[in-house]
């Protein structure tokens, strides 16, 4: 055997070891596999190997990752395969019918419940004496083998076939390890990601709840100590449960002291090897020998087998029958449920032992809900009677009282995580969560049971705090759970039991564990404050303390300093890899020891130095074995690493100490409010601080032990995590002693530490000899921030190591430079904060109050008389006094504070005034200060500057103080935030958003304490642009709402004003009032009185040309206005087709007038009120008679005439008494010229024709320009193709010169283009005449007397578009939005000719295509000659003659204008000559008597419905230019064909 270390030279760097009992794997970089030691397995004569021999069968896979087992091996691949060899003999390799696998071998993990069955991939292996454990990609656990190790709900063995660990399922775990006969995991603690995960409320084993509850009046009595009877491994001799001879101590949390439960059973078996064991180890060990057991032969429990003590003192608690009645139950329950199995007296006897746990869990749980009183232990020594007559405990010696108050302040000086009151709070809140329960607990005593009782402040982030850390930082919230044999206490529950299920070690799950390992009969855990944890098995030492068996994991003994970063554990040993005060990796070993030519030694050997091996990065033992991992220092590289991970566990130690021992004592100090807030801000900050340090120590301890590479140092790719902490931690310090907080800890610090504060100052580092408790305080908290020094001196050590020029160089370079700015800026906020803090020592105690804010900082201050104010008083006393947020002027009882986000500051040039001033701008006062020298004003120009610019900042640059040259000048536009206090319109307003020189000047919302809001565009101060502005109205409970432009504080321009009332206006507005251009919708369709009027406006009048729809009426009136009053011409058209036009005054119809009703009947003279007739008159009849005389009454209840009656004669050649329709309304040019005048204005021209051109382009470039910008800020108001078509327009068209044709096309293009976005002035006249003209002729206005007035408004808006061929141009883009109405009042006008037209082309169209050709005259030469002679045939013929021009001229109906509509009859014509073409074979001119014949055929073959409508609009909309034209001539063939179908063809016409 070998005592000393030996090197070993392989082909390359070994990347890990695994040890077995008598043999060992090695995993060499590239991923090659070797094997040395006795490898009884291989088919070899060599029994023991001197060299490792490669493993051949795994050549051509790349290995990660190697475990070995006793006698068996395992690896696995990149892919995630695993292989296996060695002893198979318990089914520990996954090959079924191998005793032994000689070489590597593929074992395939399965998921079956996956569909189709996949296979799992791995990262890890774990391997024991008969059983293997991996850990796969999805961080679950599965197992193979023999034994209860496995986890597994299995009665046969061994398994061969991997099976997952069922009870882990849902977890993350983090790692797996194997003892000879347990297992280990390192299991992440369920946090917020984890919510989604169904709740597991029953045991898989028993079927029993997990969690127990008993509603009891107020109180709720529930229980998590669950603990399954099938936990206990099954002999395979006897199939009865085994008895462990050590009694039990079950710890049911990290807070609570070992309650002993005690069996006593009259008949028990002998124990077994196992039991054997256990006694043999109590002997060791009595720390947990509570003493015998004794019980009366007459209790009636213990005739029956079952006997039940409670080591506690008797129920103090009300309701103690309750407790009694449900244990009763539960011991019932518990018998009757597993009599069938197992109806031993040994199983009733764990019974037994499992419901005095239960009863135990259900009592203290009971005091800790109620809260009326802690639960208190027997001293050592005294014995009480508890329970049914005749049981008695006895509770042991002083030994028990001692361990357990030795663990107990384990856990308390090893805790760094959980609440301030851990002990309570912990085990409170572990209760409180009962997953699927909830909702059979009554609301009243969940209530109860949920109120706070106590003030708990969280030390450590729970779940992860740190967002971003909680994602690329290893996690240190995690749990241990262990499985397996426990007869050597191996699994750490307190007791020797077997469990055949994975449980949780509660009193490990706030230690944050980073690492465990298992030996053969111990186990170890590595926690993130480089603390071991050890339990099990301990005859030769192996646990590094002097308890021998430990149940219960128990802190191993290490000098003081000495930081653990690497365990291992072997068959009867333990392998540390730590450091101390140097950063060199120091190897320490415990337990059996071997020396040269000697046997074993069964001294206990506490950990001993061993080796300092060069830098070991990784341990390994195993069997009888250690090996450590040794790294070449080249160019210091692995130096610096170790330096790097070391100081960083190092300081996480410091920090946890201080958490401790200082900052947990100090949390419950009575403090004010105020520092109470502060200080818990503080300390969270730390706890963040420490959480996010103890993370990164782990992080760096893992890069150590595996890939020792630069780019995997979170530090360099996540430096933002730790500058960020770190500058908010600080600002915390800072806040906290501005406000005096540590002066107010002086006292509770005395009070804790003593007069001579020798550990304050050891934590502190503190170098002065004679130091304030406060300074030492204060020292204390900004401790951590050195550490950025550190940071700097160790990546600046790493960057060395790198060529200059490399990659790696420059990122550490920067990440250096990065710290030591962060340093030297908290160095600043350090002073400023102190500097402060002595400010308001000496500052009058009046405004000290309402001054002193936490995070407010002094820049300067006045009291040396160095800035004044200009015009003060001669015994005016003026300070002035620069903070971090504020300007304040301090006078002698009262202040006024200037936020630094709206001051502007200027200095006044000396030449004008000959003083040295500053000139101060604030959105309500404007004052000048004077200095007493050019220096004076040049340091308070730069102090005010640079505070203003960190204020605007938000902190960021944090330079106020420093002294460097650079003067930054704040902007003098920005964002801030106001309330006005003076009187006037904005008086204790809110202003939020952009300012310029004291004035709100840009976007921004402007809110009122009535309610009142706007947002929008701002200039000089005043509401000026788009903004929307929202009003309460407080008698009907609504808002008004405007959303619109504004200018100089005033609604001006487009904008909608949506009443409270139900009313909406749509137009323009002027200083506030509704002016221009307008159409206001008053109420809905189910209301009183709903209408809508479009006109015109004045000074928030209807005064002008408007249209006002009374929908209630039925009625519409198109007129002149007054003072919202009808005056002047109009006509009014109601639904039942009334006509009247005529004078209005007074709103009413009034003076003269005419009035048509629906058949004709005409009255034209006076009337005196609505439809009411009254003087002189002629009513004409629809036969023309007429009565002339004095009329007097309402139009259709009856009229009173006094006059003559006329009938003229047939003959009569007399003049028309009536005037024709039209003379008494309003002429077209008249109407909507408010819309004009507000097309002209947004173009610069004062009306149509006067302005110039390059001030109507200018002006439609900034229209457009303001629409892009408002599009910019809401894209969703306008599409794609408008935004597109905003673009194309910004291009002007050449327009001086002569027009071309090109020219005109390019003009026509962009008017059509401007014309159909509401954004250019000629968009928005377009869509505004498209909408007065509905408004005006459609609904009740599509009446057919308004037809000559329709035509008439079309006609007006292309005469006053003057500079342009209105016809040509403008038609097109106008014709097309009108026409639906326009064509509806032709077809009402026409429609009895329409009629009569329509009737004889429906019987002429019943004649076949001969007949109809020879009735209508066309030459025999134009017919088809392929028709046959058969009339038979020709009757099924439809339309085979001259079909493509019928098919051309029936798209007159599909076109909108007249230009339009003849280009169609023209192509008729053209189609009609091809086809007489084709059948004469030669050139053909026509003459019209040949003509009209064919073209007549064709109108009556298109079949046109309301031809007479077409006829009559291209007759009136037409251009001039082209009546007597070519166009012209087809155009009259056209209408005289119509003509001729109406009149002449037509039998009962003609």
């Amino acid at each position: 055997q070998r005592v000393t270390p030996e090197r070993l030279l392989l082909p390359g760097p070994v990347l890990q070891v695994a040890l077995g009992t008598r043999h060992g794997v090695l995993l060499v970089e590239g991923g090659q596999v070797y094997s040395f030691g006795q490898l009884t397995w291989r088919q070899s004569q060599v029994l023991e190997l001197a060299k490792p021999i490669l493993e051949s069968a795994l050549g051509g896979q790349r290995v990660v990752a190697v475990a070995a087992g006793s006698f068996h091996s395992g690896a696995v691949t990149e892919d995630g395969g695993v292989h296996m060899w060695g002893d198979n003999a318990s089914g520990q390799c996954g090959l079924s019918g191998l005793s032994t696998v000689p070489n590597p071998t593929p074992v395939a993990l399965v998921d079956a419940d996956s569909t189709p069955p996949q296979t799992v991939p791995v990262l890890e292996l774990a391997c024991g004496e008969q059983h293997t454990l991996a850990l796969s990609a999805q961080r679950e656990v599965w197992a193979w083998g023999s034994g209860s190790q496995l986890g597994l709900n299995v009665a046969v063995f061994p398994v061969w076939k991997p099976q997952k660990v069922e009870h882990l399922a849902g977890r993350y775990v983090l790692q797996v390890a194997c003892g000879a006969s347990h297992s280990l995991a390192l299991v992440r603690c369920l946090g917020p990601q984890d919510i989604h995960r169904p709740p597991v409320d029953k045991c898989r084993q028993c079927n029993q709840l997990l969690y127990t509850m008993t509603d009891k009046e107020d109180h709720v009595i529930i229980s998590d100590g669950h603990y399954c009877p099938l936990g206990v491994e099954l002999t395979e001799n006897e199939g009865v449960l085994e008895a462990p001879a050590l009694t039990q101590g079950l710890k049911m949390s990290p807070s609570e002291p070992v309650l002993p439960s005690h069996t006593s059973t009259s008949n028990s078996p002998a124990p077994t090897k196992g039991a054997d064991l256990a006694q043999c180890s109590e002997k060791e060990d009595s720390a947990f020998a509570n003493g015998a057991l004794t019980a009366s032969d007459s209790a009636p429990s213990a005739q029956s087998g079952v006997g039940v003590v409670l080591g506690v003192k008797s129920s103090a608690y009300p309701d103690e029958q309750t407790v009694q009645d449900y244990l009763r139950k539960l011991l019932e329950a518990s018998e009757g449920g597993l009599a069938s199995s197992s109806p031993s007296s040994t199983l009733n006897s764990l019974v037994a032992s499992c419901a005095s746990a239960v009863g135990e869990r259900v009592a203290s749980t009971y005091e800790a809900l109620s809260l009326k009183k802690m639960m208190t232990y027997l001293p050592s020594g005294v014995g009480r009677s508890r329970g049914p007559a005749g049981l008695k405990g006895v509770v042991g010696d002083n030994t028990t009282e001692r361990v357990r108050l030795e663990d107990s302040m384990h856990a308390k000086k090893s805790s760094s995580t959980g609440d301030i009151r851990e002990e309570e709070a912990e085990g409170l809140r572990r209760r409180l969560s009962l997953p699927g329960l909830l909702s059979q607990v009554s609301p009243r005593l969940l209530r109860k049971a949920c109120r706070p009782r106590m003030r708990a402040v969280v030390l450590t982030p729970l779940g992860g705090s740190i967002p971003k850390a909680q994602e690329v930082f290893p996690t240190l919230q995690t749990e241990v759970w262990s499985w397996g044999h426990g007869e050597h206490g191996q699994l750490g529950h307190g007791d020797s039991l077997a469990r055949l299920q994975p449980l949780c070690i509660k009193s490990l799950n706030s230690k944050e564990v980073v690492r465990v390992v298992a030996g053969a009969y111990h186990s170890l855990a590595l926690t993130a404050q480089s603390q071991v944890f050890s339990w099990g098995s301990n005859i030769f030492g192996q646990l590094g303390h002097m308890e021998s068996p430990s149940t219960v994991p128990r802190l191993a003994k290490l000098s003081e300093g000495i930081r653990v970063w690497d365990i291992s554990a072997g068959e009867r040993h333990t392998l540390l890899l730590a450091d101390g005060d140097c950063f060199r990796p120091i190897i320490y070993y415990s337990g059996q020891q071997v020396k040269e030519e000697a046997k074993e030694s069964h001294v206990k050997n506490i950990f001993i130095f061993v080796f300092q091996l060069g830098y070991v990065s990784n341990v390994f033992a195993g069997g009888q074995c250690c090996v450590a991992l040794s790294d070449m220092n080249v160019m210091g590289f692995i130096a610096s690493l170790h330096e790097l991970a070391s100081a960083e566990r190092k300081f996480y130690c410091k920090l946890c100490n201080i958490k401790t021992q200082i900052i947990r004592p100090l949390l419950d100090s009575a403090l004010g409010q105020a520092a109470t807030g502060l200080l818990h801000t503080l300390v969270g900050r730390f706890s963040l601080l420490c959480h996010l340090t103890g993370q990164h120590a782990a992080s760096l301890t893992a890069n150590l032990r595996r890939v020792r590479d630069v780019n995997s140092l979170l530090v360099l790719d996540h430096a933002s995590i730790f500058l960020d902490s770190y500058n908010e931690y600080c600002s915390a310090v800072g806040n906290f002693q501005v406000m005096g907080g540590f002066h107010t800890l002086t006292k509770p610090s005395l009070d804790f530490f003593g007069k001579s504060p020798e550990l304050l100052k050891r934590l502190s580092e503190c170098s002065e000899e004679n130091p304030t408790m406060a300074d030492l305080l204060v020292v204390l908290f900004y401790l951590p921030t050195r550490h950025l020094h550190e940071y700097g001196r160790l990546l600046l050590k790493l960057a060395t190591c790198f060529e200059v020029c490399s990659n790696d160089y420059q990122k550490l370079q920067d990440s250096c430079s990065k710290f030591e700015a962060l340093a030297l800026n908290l160095k600043r906020k350090m002073k400023d904060a102190d500097y402060t803090f002595h400010f308001w020592k000496s500052f009058p105690g009046k405004m000290t109050d309402s001054l002193r804010k936490p995070h407010r900082r002094l820049i300067c201050e006045s009291s040396n008389k160095a800035l004044t104010l200009q015009n003060a008083g001669r015994f005016s006393v003026n300070w002035f006094i620069v903070f971090n947020d504020s300007l304040v002027h301090a006078q002698f009882s009262t202040h006024h504070v200037f936020p630094l986000a709206t001051l502007w500051v200027e200095p006044i040039p000396e030449e004008i005034t000959c003083l040295h001033g500053l000139k101060v701008i604030a959105p309500e006062e404007t004052f000048t200060l004077l200095a007493s020298s050019p220096m004076e004003k040049t340091k308070w120009l730069r102090s005010i500057n640079q505070s203003v610019d960190q204020a605007l900042s938000g902190g960021a640059q944090d330079n106020v103080s420093g002294g460097s040259g650079h003067k930054p000048e704040p902007p003098i536009s920005r964002t801030a935030s106001h309330t006005f206090y003076k009187d006037g319109r904005l008086k204790e307003a809110t202003y939020e958003g952009r300012w310029l020189a004291g004035k709100p000047d840009g976007s921004g919302v402007l809110k009122w304490p009535d309610g009142r809001i706007y947002t929008g565009a701002f200039k000089n101060g005043l509401e000026d642009g788009f903004g929307e502005f929202v009003a309460p109205n407080k008698t009907l409970h609504k808002n008004d709402q405007y959303l619109g432009h504004w200018k100089d504080g005033k609604m001006h321009g487009l904008g909608t004003y949506r009443y409270a009332s139900g009313e909406v206006y749509d137009g323009s507005f002027q200083d506030g009032m509704r002016h221009g251009h307008g159409m206001l919708r008053s109420g809905k369709l189910n209301t009183s009185s709903p209408s809508v009027f479009i006109g015109q406006w004045l000074q928030d009048k209807k005064t002008g040309y408007g249209v006002f729809d009374d929908i209630t009426k039925g009625e519409k009136y198109m007129g002149m206005w007054q003072d919202h009053l009808r005056l002047g011409t109009g006509v009014v058209v109601t639904q039942f087709g009334l006509y009247y036009e005529g004078a209005f005054k007074d709103n009413k119809m009034m003076g003269t007038g005419i009035l048509l009703s629906e058949d004709d009947t005409m009255y034209e003279g006076e009337f005196s009120d609505d439809w009411t007739l009254n003087g002189k008159g002629t009513l004409t009849m629809a036969n023309s008679d007429y009565l002339e005389g004095s009329f007097n009454g309402e139009w259709g209840s009856g009229l009173k005439v006094t006059g003559s009656y006329f009938k003229p004669h047939l003959f009569d050649t007399d003049k028309d008494k009536t005037r024709a329709l039209g003379c008494l309304c309003v002429c077209a040019e008249d109407k909507w010229r408010a819309v004009f005048e507000e097309c002209w204005s947004r173009l610069g021209c004062e009306a149509a024709g006067r302005g110039e051109n390059w001030k109507a382009w200018e002006n439609i470039a900034v229209a457009l320009t303001t629409s892009r910008q408002h599009i910019a800020d809401s894209p969703e108001t306008l599409s794609l193709s408008h935004s597109r078509t905003l673009e194309s327009l910004e291009g002007i068209p050449k327009h001086v010169g002569p027009i071309t044709m090109e020219r005109h096309h390019t003009i026509h293009l962009y008017l059509l283009m401007a014309c159909d976005t509401p954004l250019h002035p000629l968009g928005r006249l377009v869509e505004t005449l498209v909408a007065v003209y509905r408004m005006t002729y459609v609904g009740v206005g599509a009446n057919r007397r308004l037809l000559p007035q329709a035509v008439n408004e079309i006609k007006s808006y292309l005469n006053r578009q003057e500079g342009a061929n209105s016809s040509a141009l403008l038609l097109p883009v106008l014709l097309p939005r009108l026409y639906p109405p326009l064509f509806t009042l032709y077809a009402l006008e026409k429609e009895k000719e329409d009629d009569v037209y329509w009737e004889c082309v429906l019987r002429l169209n019943k004649q076949p295509d001969l007949a109809l050709l020879a009735f209508l005259g066309v030459q025999q030469k134009f017919w088809p000659v392929s028709f046959p002679v058969s009339m038979a045939v020709l009757s099924s013929t439809k339309d085979p003659c001259f079909a493509s021009a019928v098919e051309t001229l029936q798209q007159i109906s599909t076109t909108f204008t007249p230009s339009d509509k003849l280009q169609v009859i023209q192509l008729t014509f053209e189609e009609i000559t091809k086809e007489v073409q084709s059948l004469l074979k030669q050139d053909f001119l026509w003459s019209m008597d040949d003509l009209f014949p064919v073209f007549l055929y064709v109108v009556l073959r298109a079949r046109i419905r309301n031809l007479g409508s077409e006829v009559s609009l291209i007759e009136d909309l037409m251009d001039p230019c082209v009546q007597h034209g070519e166009h012209g001539i087809m155009f009259t063939t056209l209408k005289v064909s119509r003509t001729h179908l109406r009149i002449k063809l037509n039998p009962v016409s003609g």
